[in-house]
């Protein structure tokens, strides 16, 4: 393989949240409190935050600017209100895009009956400013990856069979997290939660363990 590949676990993550408000939260970039100077960013990535919502939990309406902000919900149901007027439902399987752009607010809660887990991504854009804008994709398929030209970013889902191999985009920077499942990387394996950071990178496979797997990728241009 050449290039660089940093895995980063899932108990390496912030612990971050709000526990008695049914919050539970694991950062992997410095976040909030939890600031660690050499952790700011990967790529145009400078977050990515797994949330756990219980039932009736949420965060109440809050100020974003110049972020692209992508959710992937992992179980559950996530209910989704902005100042541009959106009101959505967000399921497993459908791409959230909020560009926050010049500024914008917005309400995130889990308003069903089961617990909610979701990974949210925030990314620079290669331009500050401009006017905010919101969409959902509904059941993004493997083979159509979601373009997030603001950022330089393409976000490509893998869903594996037990023992499949895929490709791993080869680009300058990669961010891979393993939604669920088992998944080796070159020689690392990776469970859920996990995560790595490859820079330069070309050849490289993904192959999911012996139970079905979900991998995101984020491919990104370098500067």
């Amino acid at each position: 393989m050449d290039g660089v590949m940093h895995v980063r676990r899932a108990d390496e993550r912030y612990r971050g949240g709000d526990p008695a408000a049914g919050i539970t939260t694991r950062h992997a970039f410095s976040f909030g409190p939890h600031y660690d100077p050499d952790n700011l960013r990967f790529g145009a990535v400078i977050a990515c935050n797994e949330e756990h919502l219980a039932p009736g939990a949420g965060f109440d309406e809050h100020p974003h600017s110049h972020t692209e902000i992508v959710t992937w919900v992992i179980e559950g149901e996530l209910t989704h209100r902005d100042s541009t007027g959106e009101e959505t439902v967000v399921r497993p399987g459908d791409v959230q895009r909020l560009s926050a752009a010049s500024g914008v607010r917005h309400v995130e809660r889990n308003a069903g009956p089961e617990p909610l887990v979701f990974l949210q991504m925030w990314l620079a854009p290669l331009e500050p400013g401009g006017e905010p804008s919101y969409e959902v994709v509904r059941g993004v398929a493997d083979s159509t990856p979601y373009a997030l030209p603001e950022a330089g970013a393409m976000l490509h889902v893998r869903r594996l069979a037990a023992g499949e191999r895929t490709a791993v985009p080869d680009a300058a920077y990669v961010y891979a997290h393993v939604v669920r499942g088992e998944v080796t990387l070159d020689a690392d394996s990776l469970g859920p939660g996990d995560s790595a950071r490859l820079t330069g990178t070309e050849g490289v496979a993904a192959v999911a363990g012996d139970a079905p797997a979900e991998l995101l990728l984020w491919e990104m241009r370098g500067a």
